[in-house]
């Protein structure tokens, strides 16, 4: 072994030496080194997350260097995601050290290498901040100079040496100064705002609790198995319960950690967030204010039970969050966004419908956020609970009333919710039958069908999707995909076919003063397969007709994660498809579609600026240049101002330009079928004879 590979061992296994970096050839003064070790009741949460993952786990893995391999890649991924912490021999000496270690462990549910990892990403991160701290003091930036700084270098090498390491922590160090001038910061205070936020993050590191280790552990662990399998400390679990329940008065949306982040995981229908249509999925919240004047604190490195609690508040306070928009593909410039707390409305979550008129037809739009339904109040036998099959059944007969010519779905951004909802709105459509496939990690199969004989409404039928589209929402667009029922537009959904159990992690029993509660786990049991016998998972659902949206689909979606569980087949159900509309008509309405759109000068422009978009979102580098800086981030904020951030009261065009391109192809759908019905009315008589 080297003398370097000899020095970092010994800084792996706690040594109390510290690096410093230095800045102008002074030395940047370092702290004392933490070292965290989990608690008994983490060890003992141990041992029950392992016994889950292994026996109940829909997919079945042996513990062995392959598995323990891909642990410690995704921890070190999941706390160096930007590359900008560790270098390559640091990153070489870990996985040598830690890859045996936890296979060694890993039946035992011990997480005593997972510290030790977390120990020294801790002791890298300190030497971070400090040096991005006095560095944001002292530092003079030449902004004409073409340099360009890779954003997105999860597939990149790690530095080579700490010189090229501090090169890249200077260049990160440019772009933020770069994106609080073009967030509204002057000159003037960019340089205090910086060492103010390096400070925050440094102290936040300071107090960093065994918890912090144990979570970021964890997650690497219950992750290498599948995205969606998780563990809540018992803190977090109060909180998804929260969540679940929709009931605490906030901005109606579900957080999540990546990395140094919090980021928007589900917008939750009828809360703040969703009536304002001013955040979307995927957005990262970087700062929280109180009123309309507070403090905007910097949250970056917050764990998120803090984070939630600044963010959650009494009813009719407002609440100001600065935030960097998914949309921008991660280039800045950030945005505050003015939010008044308040309870989620259910009326707001409900199934709504307009109409819209094309080529001189009459289409209903039913909008479905998610498919909800109140359980306690259904199994009271209460006349008006909530459930989206109720409402859209009512919606559907007061269309019917009103002699729509047909019917568009709208289902973007709709990630789910009650399978048994799926089941019932897919059955309004069809006469009965087969609507998904589900198996168990033991091989069983269940279909779960539409028993109803009764089809609601028989008319021309197109459902909306984009990459938001998930779960619930698939298995619907899936099942009216197999049976010919109706045409599929926009983009390709999200894949999400997997189903998960919650798992309480319990002592058999409390004694000297313990609690029995050591968290809960969600855990993937099952998979979705649709009649036709593919599965939704991983591929999702492909539309018929394809309509891009602004989202960036290169980072969203389970075909992004690495440890999402593959696509597969089984045997088909037993159903007659309804093919009312068939391969063949599926091609004529591509191509009326093609042709009329062609023609439609605001579906050409919003085509223009998503190309734009995509393209800036698909450059590696971008540059630190001020003047092209600037022509970047000026495109970006004309694109949203134009396509995205119109509020909901007003509909944003993008919403508009989709909806309307969909009512129109029912149109399409509704004339053929006149002119096939008219056809069958010229041919009949001659067939009879």
């Amino acid at each position: 072994m080297s003398r370097k590979s000899l020095l970092l061992v010994i800084i792996l296994l706690g040594s109390t030496e510290s690096v410093s970096a230095s800045i102008a050839g002074k030395p940047v003064a370092a702290d004392p080194v933490m070292i965290l070790k989990p608690t008994e009741e983490e060890e003992e949460a141990g041992k029950y997350i392992t016994q889950n993952l292994l026996q109940n786990h829909y997919r079945k893995l042996s513990v062995n260097d392959s598995l323990t391999q891909q642990i410690v890649n995704r921890y070190i991924d999941n706390l160096d995601g930007t590359r900008s912490y560790f270098v390559a021999s640091e990153v070489e000496t870990l996985k040598k050290i830690y890859v045996s270690r936890i296979n060694k462990e890993f039946l035992a549910g011990k997480a005593t290498s997972g510290f030790g990892i977390y120990n020294f990403f801790m002791k890298r991160a300190k030497e971070k901040m400090r040096f991005m701290r006095a560095a944001a003091d002292t530092i003079h930036f030449n902004f004409a100079l073409p340099e360009t700084l890779d954003l997105d270098r999860k597939t990149d090498p790690w530095p080579a040496d700490r010189r090229q390491l501090y090169d890249l922590w200077k260049k990160e160090l440019k772009y933020q100064w770069l994106n609080l001038k073009y967030s509204g910061e002057s000159n003037s205070t960019i340089r205090g705002a910086l060492a103010k936020s390096f400070t925050n993050r440094l102290n936040l590191l300071n107090r960093q609790k065994p918890e912090d280790a144990f979570q970021a552990y964890m997650s690497a662990v219950t992750t290498s198995f599948d995205p969606h399998t998780s563990y809540f400390s018992p803190d977090e679990y109060e909180n998804f319960q929260i969540d679940m329940s929709r009931s605490l008065e906030g901005i109606g949306a579900k957080l999540q950690t990546e990395s140094e982040y919090t980021v928007i995981n589900e917008i939750i229908p009828g809360g703040p967030v969703y009536k304002s249509n001013l955040l979307k999925k995927g957005d990262k919240i970087i700062g929280v204010g109180q009123g309309t004047t507070g403090e905007i604190v910097d949250i970056l490195g917050w764990r998120i039970n803090d984070v939630v609690k600044l963010i959650r508040g009494k009813k009719g306070t407002l609440v100001r969050l600065n935030t960097l928009p998914a949309s921008q593909g991660g280039r800045g410039p950030a945005k505050i966004v003015q939010l008044l707390r308040d309870k989620v409305d259910l009326e707001e979550q409900a199934a709504r419908k307009s109409i819209l008129q094309q080529n001189g037809m009459k289409i209903g739009v039913i909008t479905i956020p998610s498919f909800y339904l109140d359980f306690e109040a259904q199994q009271k036998n209460s006349g008006t609970y909530n459930s989206t099959s109720r409402d859209v059944a009512r919606i559907l007969n007061e269309l019917n009333t009103e002699h729509v010519d047909g019917v568009v779905i709208d289902l973007r951004d709709n990630g789910g919710g009650s399978l048994e909802e799926a089941v019932n709105v897919t059955g309004l459509f069809i006469a009965h039958g087969p609507v998904v496939q589900v198996s168990n990690a033991a091989g069983g199969k269940m279909v779960l069908r539409d028993e109803d004989r009764h089809k609601l409404y028989s008319g021309p039928l197109a459902l909306l999707v984009n990459r938001y589209s998930a779960s619930a929402s698939e298995i619907f667009a899936a099942a009216i995909q197999d049976y010919g029922r109706g045409v599929i537009i926009g983009e390709r959904t999200f894949g999400k076919g997997t189903v998960q159990s919650l798992i309480k992690l319990k002592r058999p029993f409390a004694f000297f003063g313990k609690k029995p509660e050591l968290g809960e786990m969600k855990l993937t049991i099952a998979k979705f397969y649709r009649i036709s016998g593919g599965s939704t998972q991983h591929k999702g659902v492909v539309p018929d007709i394809a309509m891009p949206s602004m989202i960036d689909t290169s980072i969203i979606g389970e075909d992004t994660s690495t440890s999402s569980l593959p696509w597969s087949t089984t045997s088909k159900a037993f159903y007659r498809p309804t093919a009312e509309v068939n391969q063949e008509e599926i091609g004529l309405l591509k191509k009326k579609f093609q042709e009329r759109s062609s023609k439609n000068h605001l579906y050409q422009a919003y085509l223009h600026d998503v190309n734009i978009l995509n393209q800036i979102r698909k450059k590696k580098l971008t540059s630190l240049q001020d003047t092209v800086f600037k022509s970047e981030i000026e495109a970006i904020k004309q694109i949203e101002k134009q396509w995205v951030q119109a509020p909901d009261s007003a509909r944003s065009l993008n919403k508009d330009v989709l909806i309307n391109q969909s009512a129109a192809i029912v149109a399409d759908i509704a004339e053929l079928k006149v002119i096939e019905r008219h056809t069958i009315v010229r041919t009949s008589p001659a067939v009879l004879n």
